[in-house]
């Protein structure tokens, strides 16, 4: 191992600036006149693993093509097999003219690389690339059979990874997925992500009159769309942020004891926590912590609100319509598809005869979860205290990463979440950057990880 270590550190330069090459390719999938950047993104990666000495190829797609790296020629029986997945792909830069720097010239200041992709999700699976490196460098026998699996499409939805799971079930089989895709609070706490909540979207639409009506000549006398869809969506959650959705909350898995106190080592400033986001005071189901509310809750958000005039000064109508889109966060055990039909016949049953209603059901994805005491986990545990020199915490997470559920209903296998981004640093906004030191000790977790889960496979 201090082989190993040595070669980290000794090579950590040209690492940082292979980095810095792998972040200037615009991979933005999102745009088609970025396609080409992101095939030759792509190529420079299987190029890149090729002289490390891992065996990859390129997989085309109806999107993007997947980059599929192995560290063995055939699979030893009885020898565990972890797959690690990364994405190449990365967010558009918009609004470009409130970042500080060219979003595709990374610039290093104070320990800190900036550039769109650095923390999502470039510099994050690199991080365990280079430890890959490190090993086979060495000489050093990795204590297992390793696929890198690192996509083109995340940031579109990945919409072609589940087919090709499907299409290579019997070859990517493992006994676990690691992903380094998402945070920690700190470089005091990294932590174990064991859960995140699913999502289930939707679109409202009130339908009043034939046309937009003068609201003198009409006004009172027919009901008014806007108005009604404001009373139908903010009856949907009551003073203390509990939702009103009969039977929403039947399949909620509650938060164990175990689960509370873990989530209650991980640092929580509210003072802070309201400046970050800049609101007066905090709001959230009475009962719960901030923390707890945000990751292990179900929630109902309106993510946008349309009806009648916009532009400047007034008009005075009765709009004919108005529109909402709808977006629920789900916990385990909850059904997103179940909860959707739930929301619809509930709208259908308050709302008034004096309009029309129109549910749209949108995408859906499923809330996951992974016993935070299982062997895995534990493994995975030590392997971030050796990494970082501290204990971790527990987390739970908010957003949604449709993908684990696919490698457990496709390849059988449970994922860990072992982040390396840190709060600020800004994914999916302007100045988007990855701290050096996260890069570092991202590649000693990537060390010993695989050592620590081959003692505790399936």
């Amino acid at each position: 191992m201090d082989k190993i270590l040595a070669y980290l550190k000794k090579n950590e330069k040209r690492f940082i600036r292979e980095l810095c090459d792998y972040v200037r390719f615009p991979s933005i999938s999102a745009q088609p006149q970025h396609r080409g950047d992101v095939r030759a993104c792509a190529d420079w990666l299987v190029k890149h693993c090729r002289q490390i000495g891992i065996k990859t190829t390129l997989h085309p797609t109806a999107g993007h093509p997947i980059v599929l790296a192995r560290t063995f020629d055939r699979r030893t029986p009885g020898r565990p097999h972890f797959l690690l997945y990364g994405h190449y792909d990365v967010q558009p830069v918009d609004p470009l003219n409130l970042w500080k720097h060219p979003p595709f010239e990374p610039r290093i200041t104070n320990g800190v690389l900036y550039g769109r992709g650095a923390s999502d999700n470039k510099g994050q699976h690199f991080a365990h690339l280079k430890a890959v490196e490190a090993y086979l460098k060495t000489g050093t026998a990795l204590p297992c059979d390793l696929t890198l699996l690192i996509e083109g499409e995340e940031e579109t939805g990945g919409v072609s990874l589940p087919g090709f799971l499907r299409e290579h079930r019997s070859d990517l089989r493992c006994d676990a997925v690691v992903i380094s895709d998402n945070g920690i609070p700190d470089l005091k706490h990294p932590g174990l992500t064991y859960a995140l909540r699913g999502i289930a979207a939707l679109e409202v639409r009130v339908e009043g009159p034939a046309r937009d009506l003068h609201s003198g000549l009409f006004g009172g006398s027919v009901d008014n769309p806007a108005l009604v869809l404001c009373q139908l969506l903010a009856s949907l959650r009551d003073g203390h942020g509990h939702l009103t959705i009969p039977g929403l909350y039947d399949e909620v898995q509650p938060l164990s004891r175990f689960e509370r106190q873990a989530m209650a080592r991980v640092p929580f400033s509210e003072r802070h926590y309201r400046r970050l986001l800049g609101v007066p005071r905090l709001f959230g189901e009475k009962g719960f912590t901030p923390n707890e509310q945000r990751t292990a809750r179900p929630t109902l958000e309106i993510n946008g609100l349309t009806s009648g005039y916009q532009g400047e000064g007034s008009k005075t109508i009765v709009p004919a319509w108005a529109s909402a889109k709808l977006t629920l966060r789900l916990v385990p055990n909850q059904k997103p598809r179940r909860v959707l039909e739930l929301v619809r016949r509930h709208l259908r049953k308050i709302c008034p005869p004096t309009v029309r209603l129109i549910v749209k059901l949108g995408h859906c994805g499923d809330p996951y979860w992974v016993s935070p005491q299982g062997p895995m986990a534990r493994a995975a545990m030590k392997a971030l205290q050796e990494a970082f020199g501290c204990e971790p915490v527990l987390l739970r997470e908010g957003g949604s990463i449709p993908i684990v559920n696919d490698f457990k209903t496709i390849l059988g296998a449970e994922t860990l979440l072992l982040g390396l981004s840190l709060p600020d640093d800004n994914p999916h906004s302007p100045n988007e950057k990855f701290d050096l030191a996260c890069f570092r000790h991202g590649m000693r977790l990537g060390v010993g990880l695989w050592s620590r889960l081959s003692a505790n496979p399936r």
